[in-house]
C-alpha cells in the first residue's frame, strides 16, 4: 500500500547514467534521469531548465509544508509534521516558533500538523488555518490570529475551530489547505485510509472523506463555524454542502496557478499509478464537480473492477507515471511563476517522496502530457512552497531540509 507522505519504503536510488526509460502505459514516458545533478531536457515545453538546489534551512523536523503570508515581510512559514510552524527570515529560521501545538497533534503514520494556509486578508485580520490530525485521530482545520503585538508568534487564545472530520484509518487524511481566487478555503481529504477505499467514501456524496472541500470561512451559523458558498455544486441537492470535487485517494499537495487560477493536484495512487490532475478555472471556478474516478480508476487503469471499469463521468488525470525505479508516492507542487529560472515559467513542478525525482509538466499541455526530470535527488520530497514572488522551494522530510530552486 502507497501512502504519502511516508518513510522511505525503498532505499534511495543509485544515480546511473541518462538513458530513456519508457513507462508501462503507452500514454506517459518516463523523463530521463542523470548523472547527479541538474539537466538539460529537450523533449517538453516549456522548458529547457537547468535547475540546482540550495540549502536554505537546516535541523527541521519533518518538515511537509512551506508557505508565504504575502503580507511584505518576506517571512516563509515552513510546517514541521511533528507540530510546530517555525519562521524563516533573513536567511534563518527563528528559534522562537510561529505556532507550537505538538501535545494537541497525533504522530506516527500520515498523521501529524499537516497544512497551513494565511487568509487573503492576512495583513489586516491576521488570520491563519491549520490542518492536523489530533490525539484521537480526526482531521481539525482550526483558525488561528498572529499576535497583535508580536507578529512572529501565533497568540493561541484565539484557536477557533472550522471544521472537524472523523478519520476511520491513520493514514490517507489530505491535509492540504489554500484560499482559492475566489476567497474560498479549499481543504483536500483524503479516503479515510487503509487500502483500495474500503468503504467507499471517494465516491460516495454523503461523505466528507476522499474529496476536495470548498467553504467560506467569513461567517458562521449557530450550528458551523463556516458557510457553504452557494455556487458548491451540492448545494441544494442531494451531497454534501462542502463538496467542490470528489473521487481522490489522497490528494496530499494541491495548488493554485496564481497566474490564471486553474487548480494542480498531485494525487498519491495506490499500488501502481500516481497522477496529476489539472482543473482548469472557468466562470464557475476550477473544476465544480470534478469526479477523478478513485477507486473505480487508479490514474486511467481501472481499479475496482480491475477490469471492465467505467469511465462515465470521470475526470481523467494530465499525467501519471508507474512505481517503477522506486517511485512511491506524488509530492504536488506549483507552476513556477517567479523572475528567477526564467526558461522554468509555465511549467508545473513535481516530485517523487521515495526517488526524489523532481519534474516538470507544461502547464498548457494537452492529455496525456509528458513529463520532463529536473533533478534527480536523494532526498524524501514532501512538499514544495512559493515566496510571495512565486519563487518555488522544496522540502526534504527525512533530512529536516529546506532548499531553493535556483538555475543552475
Amino acid at each position: 500500500m502507497v501512502r504519502g507522505p511516508r518513510h522511505r519504503a525503498t532505499p534511495a536510488i543509485a544515480i546511473v547514467a541518462i538513458a530513456s526509460l519508457l513507462l508501462p502505459s503507452a500514454a506517459t514516458a518516463a523523463p530521463l534521469r542523470a548523472l547527479g545533478g541538474a539537466v538539460a531536457v529537450t523533449a517538453a515545453a516549456p522548458t529547457d531548465a537547468k535547475i540546482r538546489l540550495a540549502l536554505r534551512a537546516s535541523n527541521l523536523s519533518e518538515p511537509v509544508f512551506v508557505t508565504s503570508a504575502r503580507d511584505g515581510t518576506g517571512r516563509l512559514f515552513i510546517v514541521e509534521q511533528t507540530g510546530r510552524i517555525r519562521i524563516y527570515k533573513d536567511g534563518v529560521v527563528l528559534s522562537t516558533p510561529f505556532l507550537s501545538i505538538g501535545s494537541q497533534v497525533s504522530k506516527g503514520s500520515e498523521q501529524g500538523l499537516l497544512g497551513l494556509a494565511f487568509s487573503p486578508s492576512y495583513r489586516t485580520n491576521r488570520k491563519l488555518y491549520v490542518n492536523f490530525t489530533d490525539v484521537n485521530g480526526d482531521t481539525v482545520v482550526r483558525e488561528y490570529k498572529a499576535s497583535s503585538t508580536n507578529p512572529n508568534v501565533v497568540a493561541t487564545s484565539t484557536a477557533r475551530t472550522i471544521i472537524k472530520i472523523g478519520q476511520p484509518y491513520d493514514n490517507h487524511n489530505g491535509g492540504m489547505l489554500a484560499f482559492g481566487p475566489d476567497g474560498y478555503l479549499y481543504i483536500g481529504m483524503g479516503d479515510g485510509g487503509s487500502g483500495g477505499d474500503p468503504g467507499n467514501r471517494a465516491q460516495n456524496i454523503d461523505s466528507l472523506l476522499g474529496k476536495i472541500l470548498r467553504i467560506n470561512v467569513n461567517g458562521s451559523t449557530s450550528t458551523r463555524n463556516y458557510l457553504f458558498p452557494s455556487t458548491n455544486p451540492y448545494v441544494g441537492r442531494a451531497g454534501r454542502n462542502e463538496i467542490w470535487q470528489l473521487g481522490v485517494r489522497n490528494p496530499w499537495r494541491f495548488s493554485f496557478d496564481r497566474a490564471n487560477g486553474n487548480l494542480w493536484i498531485g494525487e498519491v495512487g495506490q499500488e501502481h499509478w500516481e497522477e496529476i490532475d489539472r482543473a482548469v478555472k472557468t466562470s464557475s471556478g476550477a473544476g465544480r464537480g470534478v469526479n477523478w474516478g478513485w477507486h473505480v480508476l487508479e490514474g486511467t487503469h481501472c481499479y475496482s473492477p480491475s477490469t471492465g471499469c467505467s469511465t462515465t463521468g470521470k475526470t481523467m488525470p494530465l499525467t501519471e507515471y508507474y512505481h517503477d525505479n522506486g517511485r512511491c508516492a506524488v509530492t504536488g507542487g506549483y507552476v513556477y511563476r517567479g523572475t528567477g529560472v526564467p526558461t522554468l515559467v509555465g511549467g508545473y513542478v513535481y516530485a517523487d517522496f521515495c526517488s526524489g525525482e523532481i519534474w516538470v509538466v507544461d502547464s498548457a499541455a494537452a492529455r496525456p502530457a509528458t513529463p520532463t526530470l529536473l533533478l534527480d535527488t536523494d532526498m524524501t520530497i514532501s512538499g514544495f512552497g512559493e515566496n510571495a514572488a512565486g519563487e518555488l522551494y522544496v522540502l526534504d522530510h527525512g533530512g529536516g531540509a529546506m532548499y531553493a530552486i535556483l538555475p543552475a
